[in-house]
């Protein structure tokens, strides 16, 4: 049995811009993921809506900061073979980070988290890691949205050529989820179930690779 961490934020967790709510069980990509894997492969989902990669959010009611959570996630699920990492779209609120090499700085703090292997599960080696671009911002009539986003579109679009140089430096796989999936107008954040669905199905021959399945 091999299992994957898959680590985020709303876009893990579901987040449904016209409801408010979350999406269907079967329409949240590492679900997606986890059903075409099968059974030999166990998809753990680790979504939290407002994630960031390294950074304090003091409105919320939770910790928020993906570095400060993720020892205790690897620890928590261990053995690990893959950790996915999809993280970034948070950071680009100017009031958390505001530009794309902030949540880079970030990512690379997670990656080097999950290198240290410090969760005494007796394996040799740690996961592998799968860095992941989210699909970048885009423009929004909502009011609140285009305010706590402001100038994030620009730096979104950015993510993925950060992402892919750290990926490149680091060993890691890496894959741009803005190749199959597109950010709904509603919120200019989040994905409706078809693009979130694409994101697992996307990632399933890479995963497979990764695995060595």
């Amino acid at each position: 049995m091999k299992t994957v961490l898959c680590y985020g934020d709303s876009i893990t967790w579901g987040s449904d811009a016209e409801t408010g709510g979350r999406h269907a069980y079967e329409d949240r990509w590492p679900n997606v993921l986890q059903k075409a894997l099968g059974p030999s492969v166990e998809v753990v989902s680790e979504g939290l809506r407002g994630r960031t990669t390294a950074y304090d959010e003091h409105l919320a009611a939770c910790d928020r900061n993906g570095v400060r959570i993720l020892p205790t996630v690897l620890y928590t699920h261990a053995p690990l073979d893959l950790v996915i990492i999809l993280l970034g779209s948070n950071d680009m609120k100017p009031a958390i980070a505001g530009t794309a090499l902030a949540a880079m700085q970030g990512m690379r703090r997670l990656v080097e988290i999950v290198r240290l292997n410090a969760t005494r599960d007796g394996t040799a080696e740690p996961p592998a890691v799968l860095i992941v671009a989210p699909p970048p911002l885009c423009e929004t009539a909502s009011p609140e949205y285009a305010a706590m986003f402001a100038g994030g579109v620009e730096q979104s679009r950015m993510l993925a050529g950060f992402y892919a140089d750290l990926a490149d430096i680091e060993g890691c796989g890496f894959f741009d989820a803005g190749s199959v999936a597109r950010t709904t107008p509603i919120d200019g954040v989040h994905l409706d179930a078809a693009n979130t669905r694409a994101i697992g199905r996307a990632l399933e021959p890479i995963v497979r690779m990764m695995l060595g399945l």
